[in-house]
């Protein structure tokens, strides 16, 4: 069985977020709170997937080694990833926008994947990632697709987080507790 190319893969993962961008930003009365995250996101994941395909090249004895045992794992951990981030976002609804912004009538949700992780969007996105950097083949590749990436969306979390107490107080300090941010039961 031929498995699709990495770099169609990539190219998927592309196209929903510009999907996304062109189609879920936020209403013109909600309150902006993104403090440019979205910008540093993308422009984090478009060097770190630029870098990734750079060290297949570059460092081609960098191979992982059950090259087709990883990217079949790859491959499951991309397309639920994938699965996660989109079911997620549909469950959120019209409170789902690529930038951090606030309307007036934002309510907590907090059951269906909410329910175990308080951002299974990002939850999704990292492990479409992973899966992505197991389908290059390549430890530097998995390295660069992963370690910025994680850390880009920590970021974010942060402001959006932080824009989330602003607006919701309790209700979401209570949800803080009681939910992980990304792991659940672990982080």
């Amino acid at each position: 069985m031929r498995l699709p190319n990495p770099l169609l893969l990539g190219a998927l993962y592309g196209l929903s977020e510009l999907y996304l961008a062109f189609t879920r930003h936020s209403r013109t009365q909600a309150v902006s709170r993104d403090r440019r995250s979205l910008f540093l996101l993308w422009t984090v994941i478009a060097v770190s997937l630029w870098l990734g395909i750079q060290m297949i090249w570059l460092f081609p004895r960098a191979t992982l080694p059950y090259l087709r045992g990883f990217y079949f794992l790859g491959f499951i951990f991309f397309l639920a990833g994938l699965a996660l981030r989109w079911y997620s976002i549909g469950y959120l609804g019209r409170y789902f926008t690529v930038d951090v912004s606030i309307s007036a009538e934002h309510k907590l949700v907090d059951s269906g994947p909410y329910r175990y992780v308080r951002h299974p969007t990002y939850t999704g996105a990292l492990l479409a990632f992973v899966g992505l950097g197991f389908c290059f083949g390549n430890w530097l590749s998995l390295l660069f697709l992963t370690v910025p990436i994680i850390g880009a969306f920590l970021w974010r979390i942060r402001i959006e987080e932080s824009a989330l107490l602003d607006a919701l107080g309790e209700d979401y300090r209570a949800y803080m507790r009681r939910t992980k941010r990304l792991i659940p039961r672990v982080y």
